[in-house]
C-alpha cells in the first residue's frame, strides 16, 4: 500500500458530524434487540419446546387412546376432563407455579445483583423497569391465582346438579403450560439483557431520551422539570463513567471502551439537541451546583460555565478525565480512546463554530498531557499528542490558524516539561508533530507558517546547556525534515532559517543525523506502534532536498554507507547479517513506545 493510500485509509477514521453521516448513507444506530435477537431468544427456543411437548403428548395419548374400546370418549377427555382429576391437577398447579416463580426470582435476583456490583447499580433499576420482566412475573402470578380461584368454584355434585368450570380449567392449563414453556427462554432473555454492552447502550439511550424530553418541555423559566432533567442527565453520565472505571478494574477492556464510546456518542448527539433546550437548562444552580464535579468551583467559574452553556460537555469531559487517569499505565487503549473522542468533540465544535466548546476540549487535552507526564506514561503521551495534533491539523484545514498556533505553543510547553521529567522521547514526538503542522500550514500558504516554524525551532532552545544536547537528536531530525519539506515546495528562505538555527552544531553530529535520515527506506515502522509510521522516513524527493540542505554546511564528514548498521532500514524483517552490535539502551530510551 502506497503512502497516499495509507493517508486515504486513515482519513476514513476521521469524525464526521451526524448530518454528514446521514448524507453519506451511514447506517443509523441499531435497536437494542433486533428481530434476529428476538427470534434467537424467544421464538426459536419456545417453538422447539412447544413442538417437543406436543409431539410427546400426542404420540403417547394416541397410543393409549388407540387401545381403548371407546377412543372417542378418551379424546373427549381433553375438552371435558374428569372433574376430580381436574380439581387435583389445578390444586397442584398452584404449588408448581409458586415454586417455579420462587426459583426464577432467586436466580434473576442473584444474576442482577452480580451484574449491578460488577458494573453499576443502575442495572437493577433498568431491569426492574423493563416491561418484559413485569409481564413474565405477572403471568406467573395470574396463573397461580387463576388456578386457585377455579379450584374454589368446583361443585362436582353426584346428583348431576353440580358445576364444573371447563373453560376455567382450559384457561388455567393453558396458562400453566405457557409459564413452564417460557421459563428457559426467559432465562436466556435475562442473560442477554444483562450483557454489559447492552447495559451501556440502555444507559446511553435512557440518558439521551431524558435530554430530548427536556427539549420538548421548553419553558422560559427555571422550574423543577428542568432540574429533574439535569439530574437525570448527570446520573446517566456518571453511571457510564462508573461502568468504564469498574470494567477496567475487572480487566474488561471491551466493556470499558464501549462505555467511553457511549459517552462520546452522547456528547455528539447532545449537540443536535442543545439548540432546542430551554435557557434554564444551561444554568448551573440548585442540585447541579452541588454535584462533585462543580461543587469545588468558584462562583465566577460556574457563572462562566453557565454563560458559555457548556456544563453538560464539561461534565462528560470531567468523567473522561477520571477514566483517563484510571487508565494510565494500566489500560492505555482506553486512555487513547478518551483522546480520540475528545478530539472528535473538538472537531465537531469547530464545525459548528462553538468557540467555547473548542477551548474547553483544548483545556482537557492539556490536562491529559499533564497527567501522562506526571505518571511517566510515555506511550500514552505519544498517543495523546497524536490526537491533539490531528485536532490542530483539522483546525488548519478549516483556516483556524489562531487555535492551531495556540495548540502548537502548548506542544512546546509540555514537550519541554516532559524533557525536564526525563522523558526525552516525548519532546522528540512533539518536534515531529510540530514539523507536520508547519508543513501543513506551508502547503496551505497560511500566514501562520512562520509562527509554526518559530515554535519548532525554539522547542529545544530552553534546554540547551541544561543537559547534553546529544539526547535531542530527534528534535534536530524533525527540524531537518521540515527543512526538506520547505525546499521541496521551493521555499529556500524558510529552509535557510532552519540552517541558521543549526549553524553552530557540531559537524560530526550533523553528519550522523544526515546519514541516519538517509538510511531509512521504509515509511512504516518496523515494530507495532499506534501511529504506524516511521517518523524519520523521507521520500526519494525529500532525500534529494536533504543532500541540498546539508550541502550548505561546510566541513561535514563524508557520508557513511551505513551509519545505523544495527537498525533495519526497510519494513522487511532484518536478517542476522543486518544486526551487528546493538548499543546499550538508556533508561530514558527504554521508555519509548
Amino acid at each position: 500500500m502506497g503512502l497516499e493510500s495509507r493517508k486515504a485509509a486513515r482519513a476514513a477514521f476521521c469524525y464526521h458530524p451526524p448530518a454528514a453521516r446521514r448524507a453519506t448513507g451511514s447506517p443509523p444506530k441499531q435497536p437494542l434487540h433486533s428481530s434476529d435477537d428476538r427470534l434467537r431468544i424467544w421464538l426459536l427456543p419456545l417453538s422447539i419446546l412447544t413442538g417437543a411437548c406436543l409431539t410427546v403428548f400426542v404420540l403417547t395419548y394416541w397410543a393409549d387412546a388407540s387401545s381403548h374400546p371407546d377412543p372417542g370418549r378418551v379424546l373427549d377427555l381433553i375438552i371435558r376432563p374428569n372433574p376430580e382429576a381436574a380439581a387435583n391437577t389445578l390444586a397442584n398447579a398452584g404449588e408448581i407455579v409458586a415454586a417455579v416463580l420462587a426459583i426464577a426470582l432467586t436466580v434473576v435476583a442473584i444474576i442482577v445483583e452480580l451484574a449491578s456490583n460488577r458494573y453499576t447499580h443502575r442495572v437493577t433499576e433498568l431491569f426492574v423497569g423493563e416491561p418484559v420482566n413485569f409481564a413474565v412475573m405477572g403471568l406467573f402470578v395470574v396463573t397461580a391465582l387463576q388456578g386457585m380461584w377455579v379450584t374454589l368454584t368446583f361443585d362436582p355434585s353426584a346428583s348431576g346438579g353440580g358445576f364444573v368450570p371447563y373453560v376455567g380449567i382450559g384457561v388455567s392449563m393453558a396458562l400453566l403450560t405457557t409459564c413452564l414453556l417460557i421459563l428457559l427462554p426467559y432465562f436466556s432473555y435475562v442473560f442477554s439483557y444483562l450483557n454489559p454492552i447492552r447495559i451501556v447502550q440502555r444507559i446511553y439511550r435512557h440518558t439521551l431520551a431524558g435530554i430530548e424530553r427536556g427539549a420538548h418541555e421548553r419553558s422560559g423559566r427555571r422550574g423543577t422539570t428542568v432540574e429533574q432533567r439535569q439530574a437525570e442527565a448527570v446520573r446517566g453520565v456518571e453511571q457510564l463513567a462508573d461502568v468504564a472505571a469498574n470494567a477496567m478494574h475487572n480487566r474488561d477492556k471491551g466493556v470499558s471502551m464501549a462505555a467511553v464510546d457511549a459517552l462520546g456518542d452522547l456528547l455528539r448527539d447532545y449537540q443536535e439537541v442543545r439548540e432546542r433546550l430551554p435557557d434554564a437548562w444551561f444554568v448551573v444552580g440548585g442540585e447541579l451546583a452541588h454535584n462533585p464535579d462543580f461543587v469545588s468551583m468558584d462562583a465566577e467559574v460556574l457563572a462562566d460555565v453557565s454563560a458559555d452553556r457548556v456544563w453538560f460537555e464539561m461534565k462528560v469531559l470531567r468523567q473522561y478525565q477520571m477514566v483517563y487517569a484510571e487508565a494510565l499505565n494500566r489500560m492505555r487503549d482506553v486512555a487513547c480512546l478518551v483522546a480520540i473522542d475528545t478530539r472528535r468533540l473538538g472537531e465537531a465544535a469547530a464545525a459548528r463554530e462553538q468557540q467555547e466548546l473548542l477551548g474547553l476540549t483544548m483545556k482537557f487535552f492539556n490536562t491529559y498531557v499533564r497527567f501522562a507526564i506526571n505518571a511517566k506514561d510515555v506511550r500514552t503521551a505519544y498517543n495523546i499528542f497524536h490526537q491533539y495534533r490531528m485536532l490542530a491539523s483539522h483546525l488548519l484545514e478549516r483556516g483556524d490558524s489562531a487555535h492551531a498556533v495556540e495548540i502548537a505553543s502548548y506542544f512546546k510547553y509540555y514537550g519541554l516539561l516532559a524533557y525536564q521529567a526525563h522523558l526525552p522521547f516525548v519532546l522528540e514526538t512533539v518536534a515531529y508533530d510540530l514539523c507536520t503542522l508547519t508543513e501543513l500550514a506551508h502547503e496551505r500558504q497560511l500566514p501562520a507558517t512562520d509562527r509554526f516554524l518559530r515554535i519548532l525551532l525554539r522547542v529545544d532552545r530552553e534546554s540547551e546547556g541544561a543537559v547534553q544536547e546529544a539526547s535531542l537528536r530527534g528534535v534536530r531530525k524533525a527540524q531537518v525534515k521540515a527543512a526538506t519539506g520547505l525546499l521541496l515546495r521551493g521555499d529556500e528562505a524558510r529552509a535557510r532559517r532552519v540552517f541558521a538555527d543549526m549553524a553552530d552544531e557540531d559537524p560530526g553530529r550533523l553528519a550522523s543525523i544526515r546519514d541516519e535520515l538517509s538510511s531509512i527506506s521504509s515509511p512504516e515502522y518496523w515494530e507495532i506502534i499506534d501511529r504506524g509510521q516511521n517518523l524519520d522516513y523521507l521520500s526519494g524527493e525529500r532525500k534529494e532536498m536533504l543532500d541540498r540542505f546539508f550541502s550548505w554546511f561546510p566541513n561535514l564528514p563524508t557520508r557513511r554507507s551505513s551509519q545505523l548498521g544495527w537498525l533495519p532500514t526497510s519494513a522487511a524483517e532484518p536478517g542476522p547479517d543486518s544486526l551487528v552490535a546493538i548499543p546499550a539502551i538508556s533508561a530514558d530510551e527504554s521508555s519509548e513506545p
